[in-house]
């Protein structure tokens, strides 16, 4: 597949659309990388976030993609738009020949996760699906355990997701809570999570699910439940609920396997908290260190992320989420949302 040739004499420029809630953080994640990137373009239908985001970074303004496209010197366009608009922004981004980088989900459909990976290798650019959470510490720390194999065969897996959404949250945008632009539980708040069962457990064989509205005012799930076997055959469950009284309990991870037992936990997997394998190696005594106070649900990944973006557009690096990558959460959640729908079994691959 060709790129367009590394950029090494001068910074990566951005663009971004989309300028709310998400939105801080990459600013915050560009600023980290000043040496190596500038922001150039902003965009929001918006106006008084337009105003806000043209304020804060010095970026010129846009209030329509189009006019961004028509004029903006980037090479790579962000997408912290509300989810459902991503497929048609990634292939407009990609049709101007610029990069693309998505928020979270890529998608709320999975023809439209496929469509865009298709516009972007017929125009010949990158797609980088941000999934900061991979760059926590803890997380790096249990995928090394899991690629040397300390586990041994894995049986067992839980991952909870037990956060609070009031109501509020839900009313601050007309698209959140809604099919088209946000999805539930699993797709807007759990998929970090999700997006773990692959990347540290491996390809999953199929999924049952039950999702449902208890509480709020929304078209979509504030809760769900899912059971997982994985083609290794190891089984799981995924327990998601967005009404935990009063406040955000428990993000976490716990693996069983022959060899070792880990749980990762606090509020975003942030703690490591058990932490036990049939053999010792040097970096056990990490685990001290890879703890952190989480200020933060996202986390710290964003300007980790930016520098694995910033490297690949550089030629110095391969992209660590890419839109092929970012397809494996997105056939797994769109599964559990089948299983769901029609109360039966879903096995992977989906249709294609």
């Amino acid at each position: 597949m060709h790129h367009s040739p590394p950029i090494t004499d001068r910074k990566i420029r951005f663009a971004l659309i989309g300028c709310g809630r998400i939105a801080q953080n990459h600013f915050a994640a560009m600023e980290k990388h000043a040496d190596r990137c500038e922001l150039v373009d902003v965009c929001d239908t918006n106006p008084a976030a337009l105003q806000a985001a043209v304020a804060k970074t010095g970026a010129r303004g846009h209030g329509k993609l189009a006019d961004l496209l028509a004029s903006t010197t980037a090479d790579c366009v962000i997408l912290t738009t509300p989810s459902g608009l991503h497929p048609a922004q990634a292939i407009e981004v990609a049709q101007a020949g610029k990069h693309v980088m998505t928020e979270k989900p890529m998608a709320t459909r999975w023809q439209d996760g496929l469509k865009m990976v298709e516009a972007c290798d017929k125009a010949g650019v990158r797609l980088f699906v941000v999934k900061q959470n991979r760059r926590n510490a803890t997380l790096q720390l249990l995928k090394r355990a899991v690629e040397q194999k300390r586990f041994g065969k894995i049986y067992a897996v839980s991952v909870n997701v037990f956060w609070t959404r009031p109501q509020e949250y839900y009313d601050s945008a007309k698209w959140r809570g809604t099919w088209e632009f946000d999805g539930g539980a699993f797709m807007n708040q759990a998929s970090h999570y999700i997006d773990l069962l692959d990347w540290l457990i491996g390809p999953v064989e199929s999924v049952m699910a039950y999702t449902g509205t208890l509480e709020r005012d929304i078209e979509v799930e504030d809760s769900g439940v899912a059971a997982i076997r994985w083609r290794s055959g190891a089984m799981g469950t995924l327990n998601v609920s967005m009404l935990t009284y009063p406040k955000n309990l428990e993000g976490s991870i716990t693996i069983l396997g022959e060899k070792g037992t880990v749980r990762v936990g606090g509020v975003a997997v942030n703690e490591i908290q058990h932490w036990e394998f049939a053999e010792q190696r040097p970096e056990d005594e990490e685990i001290k260190h890879a703890s952190y106070a989480t200020t933060s649900v996202y986390g710290f990944g964003h300007p980790l992320y930016y520098d694995n973006v910033i490297q690949t557009l550089r030629g110095e690096a391969e992209a660590e989420t890419d839109g092929r990558e970012g397809l494996k959460s997105l056939e797994l959640l769109i599964a559990m949302y089948l299983s769901s729908r029609d109360g039966k079994r879903v096995a992977l691959p989906l249709e294609y």
